[in-house]
C-alpha cells in the first residue's frame, strides 16, 4: 500500500532505516538457519520477521527498494558465530543505538515510526534475552579461573623474577606452579558446585575453570620463553593480564550488559597490586637469605 508523501528529509531517514531493517533481517535469518536449538532459532525467527515488517513499512513510503549490507552481515554473522549468538547480536544493538536514526522526527510525518522504535528498544531486548548459550550458564566460574590465574600466577611470576632472575626458571616455575593451581581450582569448583547441590553443574563448571585458569597460565609464561630479559618478560606478561582482562570484560559487559569500565579496573587494580608486592617480597627473599642464580 502505497502511504501519503513525505518530505525528502524524512525520506533519507526511512532510507536510512531500511537499510539497517534489511541488513539485519538477513543477518537474523542467517544465524537462524544455522542455529541447532529450536528455541533459539523460534526466537531468531521471530526477531528477523520483524525486521522485514519494519523494511516493508518504510518501504511503503520511500516507495524503493534498498539493498542490505552485505559487510555487516558477513561481520555480525561470523562474530556470533566465533564469540557466541548472545555477544554477537548485543553487540549488534549497541551499534544500532549509535544509528543516526531519528524517531521522533520521523514520527511526525510517519505515525507508525514511535510503534517500530518501541520494538526496536523493548521487544527485541526481550526475546534476545530468551536466547540460551551454555556457555553463558559457566561465566562464574571462567570468571573464577581467570581471575585466579591472573592474581596467582601474575604474582608468582614477579616474584620468582627478582628472586631467581633467570627466563627458564621463571617460567618452569610458573608452569608447574600454573598446572597445580589449574587443578586445584577445578577440583575446588567442583566439590562446591556438589556441596551446593548443583549436581548436573559440576564437572562442566570445573572443567570452564581449569580451561580459563589454563589460558591464562599460558599467556603470562609465554613472555618468559620468549625474551631473553626477565624483566622484559614480566613486563610483557603485565600486558599479557592487562590485555586478556580487557578482552574479557568487554565480552562479559556485552554479552551480560554489565558495566565495562568498573569491572576493568578493579581486575587490572588487583593483579597489578599483587604483582607489585610480589615482586618486592621476591626481592626482600632474595637479599634477606643472599641468593644468586
Amino acid at each position: 500500500m502505497i502511504k501519503k508523501p513525505i518530505s525528502p528529509e524524512i525520506r533519507q531517514q526511512l532510507i536510512f532505516a531500511q537499510r539497517e531493517e534489511i541488513t539485519e533481517y538477513h543477518i537474523y535469518s542467517k544465524l537462524a538457519e544455522q542455529t541447532k536449538d529450536a528455541e533459539n532459532r523460534k526466537v531468531l525467527t521471530q526477531i528477523a520477521n520483524d525486521e522485514l515488517k519494519h523494511y516493508k513499512l518504510w518501504g511503503a513510503y520511500t516507495n524503493k527498494e534498498v539493498s542490505p549490507s552485505y559487510w555487516e552481515i558477513k561481520k555480525y554473522y561470523w562474530i556470533a558465530k566465533i564469540f557466541g549468538l548472545t555477544f554477537g547480536l548485543k553487540l549488534m544493538e549497541k551499534g544500532e543505538e549509535k544509528a543516526q536514526i531519528n524517531y521522533a522526527l520521523i514520527a511526525t510525518e510517519v505515525p507508525e515510526a514511535l510503534e517500530v522504535a518501541n520494538d526496536e528498544n523493548q521487544h527485541e531486548k526481550e526475546l534476545l534475552g530468551l536466547i540460551q548459550e551454555e556457555h553463558l550458564k559457566y561465566m562464574g566460574s571462567i570468571v573464577l579461573g581467570l581471575n585466579d590465574a591472573l592474581v596467582e600466577i601474575l604474582g608468582t611470576l614477579a616474584g620468582l623474577t627478582f628472586a631467581l632472575q633467570n627466563t627458564k626458571l621463571v617460567a618452569l616455575a610458573g608452569i608447574i606452579t600454573g598446572i597445580a593451581g589449574a587443578l586445584s581450582m577445578s577440583s575446588s569448583e567442583y566439590l562446591s558446585n556438589r556441596a551446593e547441590g548443583k549436581n548436573d553443574m559440576a564437572i562442566k563448571s570445573s572443567v570452564f575453570t581449569g580451561i580459563a585458569y589454563i589460558v591464562a597460565v599460558i599467556f603470562l609464561v609465554a613472555p618468559f620463553l620468549i625474551f631473553s630479559s626477565v624483566f622484559i618478560g614480566l613486563l610483557v606478561a603485565l600486558f599479557d593480564s592487562i590485555l586478556i582482562v580487557f578482552l574479557f570484560t568487554y565480552y562479559i559487559s556485552v554479552a551480560n550488559d554489565q558495566p565495562f569500565r568498573k569491572r576493568f579496573l578493579e581486575m587490572v587494580v588487583l593483579s597489578s597490586v599483587v604483582g607489585l608486592i610480589s615482586f618486592g617480597l621476591g626481592y626482600v627473599v632474595r637479599i634477606f637469605f643472599g641468593i644468586e642464580v
